[in-house]
């Protein structure tokens, strides 16, 4: 292991002035956390000093090279400071040191040892001391270094030169999120951005609600040392098979890629090998837990749902729409009652019907692969059906509810007959995928969704009732929750929670409940905007350039806008966006405002019903976040002031 391959630019501070040993120590555990090397600073500072305490590391010379090995290190690494005055750091020659490196080792391996070793050996030389002491530069204080390197140890350089070059990106990724909007993208960009920083370009394939994006080659996979998986719903894995794969969240790939490109570097990624039967498909979903794997599969149902959820509500809203400027009678034919009306209302109900089958088909297949799908989506149209066996067209529609049921039961019902069928002999093999997965899983699935349809179908029918019985007080109280957990996460489970039951509350003709999801997630980037632009002094000048992009996220249904000003700060960000939103979704529920279409945002408010309100219920929402941000934010100046005592 190469000292330049531990030592970024990052974790170096030439020309440092440092009072103390315990002043020296601080300083580069900050340098290590700055470079992305450290899960718990605390932890590893704890561990330097035990360290110390066993006996100076200072080992003469002006040099001293106090290491740990920590839990608290989930990257390997250096960092190096120079202190022209010196620093008394009680070596054992009474000499100040005034060239220092700090090791931050894992728990696995002697890797402390080794490179103590190898940087013993280099500071030996007087010359190289005096050329680091000297370099003016971080570029030119790590040329110092891999000189002396290649000087010293000439062997790796060789085997290095022999090695054949590489060509293209060494690090790739995917990234993927439910709604394929904003965190999409996100992670895309900062995955990018820490490659270029860290010296490793990275690629970033993009799988969004437009389809795939800077599509990785099959000579970009070949040549690769790793490939990235940030996403919370399925990708296309066949394509990776036999690579180092690191799957992890979206939300991971936004906040976490340094240490995510770090550990397929340094070597810290198993290699994946596709699911060509069922034991391999369970083997790979054994290395996540098993709430991770439902909510993996419900996204992915969730995904492929919302384009039809999304256009066909549109196109009803505006049959509604029409309907309402013609001047008709809202009877049973209102939405119909014109012929333009009807058009609208009749192609949006053929694309509403298929949000149910839909949703239950690509869980299933999420969980089964290829086979999963018939069995899913037959599993969801007979929940929207209502199928039973006394009536076969039809009963008592389970719905939403039903959808799910038959979506994870189909999945892992055609999981459990691929490892049955994996020993049948292999002359067999053919006729599995095209005659016994679909026959049996049809016939087995059937029977299920007859079963339980009218238990299903009883509970999605009372909750309907219950929600259209709701008193008003109830239904703020209900508005103001599901208005808050739009903003608590922006992007996370609670906020497609709260999405999805949104939804679900469209397909069984709740409107109002959507519109108080929809308010609810708009107000978090708006209330960062206007903070930003009344409250100057409680933000950098990067955060107040980057506001104003947050008023054109929030006016779009982007909840995802605020996320960099929540991570940034999350103690005084969040609770102030889910008081805002919370605020914005029981005043919509409070003036019974109604929405069909589940998402656009601004673009949409045209078919709200009560949209005059609809607009004061966001506008008070964002103000009432923007006033608590600029209460529980305190100014720039105050922050650095309270940083430096």
């Amino acid at each position: 292991m190469r000292i330049t391959d531990l030592l970024k630019k990052e974790a170096i501070l030439l020309h440092a002035k440092v009072a103390s040993k315990d002043e020296v120590i601080q300083t580069m555990v900050a340098l290590h956390q700055k470079a992305g090397n450290l899960t718990d600073v605390k932890a590893y500072t704890q561990g330097i000093l035990d360290r110390e305490a066993a006996g100076t590391t200072a080992i003469g010379d002006g040099i001293a090279i106090p290491h740990a090995k920590s839990p608290a290190v989930k990257n390997p690494g250096l960092a190096a400071i120079t202190v022209p005055d010196g620093v008394d750091y009680q070596a054992m020659d009474g000499k100040p040191s005034n060239l220092i490196f700090m090791i931050a080792a894992p728990m696995d391996g002697d890797l402390h040892l080794e490179v103590l070793s190898r940087l013993t050996v280099l500071l030996m030389d007087e010359a190289f001391r005096s050329a680091l002491l000297q370099a003016k530069t971080k570029e030119e204080f790590l040329a110092v270094i891999n000189q002396k390197e290649a000087e010293k140890f000439p062997e790796e350089a060789k085997a290095q030169a022999a090695q054949p070059q590489k060509e293209g990106f060494r690090v790739l990724a995917v990234t993927a999120c439910p709604t394929g909007i904003a965190h999409t993208y996100m992670a895309a960009e900062a995955l990018e951005k820490a490659g270029k920083e860290m010296g490793y370009p990275l690629k970033a394939e993009t799988n969004g609600s437009g389809g795939a994006k800077n599509v990785l080659t099959k000579e970009e996979i070949a040549n690769a040392d790793g490939i990235i998986i940030a996403a919370d719903k399925t990708v296309e894995m066949a394509r990776f098979d036999g690579k180092p794969v690191l799957s992890v969240k979206v939300a991971d790939g936004i906040h976490k890629p340094e240490e995510l490109i770090g550990k397929v570097i340094n070597g810290q990624v198993p290699v994946y090998h596709h699911a060509g039967g069922t034991q391999a498909a369970a083997a790979e979903q054994e290395k996540e837990s098993f709430g991770r794997q439902i909510y993996k599969h419900l996204m992915n149902g969730v995904s492929h749902m919302l384009p039809f959820v999304v256009a066909g509500g549109i196109f009803i809203a505006i049959a509604f729409l029409i309907d309402t400027i013609a001047g008709a009678p809202q009877d049973s034919n209102f939405g119909v009652a014109t012929p333009a009306a009807a058009f609208f209302k009749t192609i949006g109900d053929y694309a509403f019907n298929f949000m149910i089958p839909i949703l239950a088909g690509y869980i299933a297949s999420s969980i089964a692969d290829r086979p999963g799908l018939l069995v899913g989506f037959v599993g969801g149209f007979l929940a929207t059906t209502g199928s039973t066996f006394s009536l076969p067209g039809g009963d008592i529609p389970s719905g939403f509810l039903g959808a799910l049921f038959a979506g994870f039961v189909g999945g892992y019902l055609m999981l459990g007959l691929r490892k049955l069928c994996d020993k049948m002999p292999h002359a067999l093999e053919g006729i599995k995928p095209v005659l016994i997965y679909p026959l049996v899983g049809l016939g087995l699935i059937a029977v299920i969704m007859c079963a339980v349809n009218p238990f299903m179908g009883m509970i999605n029918t009372g909750l309907t009732n219950f929600l259209n019985s709701m008193n008003e007080g109830s239904k703020i109280i209900l508005g103001c929750v599901l208005g808050g957990m739009m903003a608590i996460d922006m992007g996370g489970p609670f906020n497609k929670a709260a999405y999805v039951f949104g939804t679900a509350a469209i397909a069984s003709g709740n409107y109002d409940i959507m519109a108080a999801v929809m308010v609810g997630g708009m107000v978090p980037p708006l209330a960062i905007a206007l903070a930003t632009t009344f409250f100057k002094n409680r933000f950098t000048a990067e955060e107040r350039k980057n506001g104003i992009v947050n008023y054109i996220m929030g006016l779009s249904f982007i909840t995802e806008g605020a996320i960099p000003y929540a991570a940034a700060d999350p103690l005084r960000v969040i609770p102030a966006c889910v008081l805002g939103a919370a605020t914005a979704g029981g005043i919509s529920m409070a003036f019974n405002c109604t929405l069909m279409a589940p998402h656009g945002g601004i673009f949409v408010f045209a078919v709200v019903g009560n949209w005059p309100m609809y607009l004061a219920a966001l506008a008070a929402g964002a103000v009432v976040g923007m006033l608590f941000l600029a209460l529980f934010k305190k100014p720039v100046n105050q922050r650095k002031k309270e940083q430096v005592k």
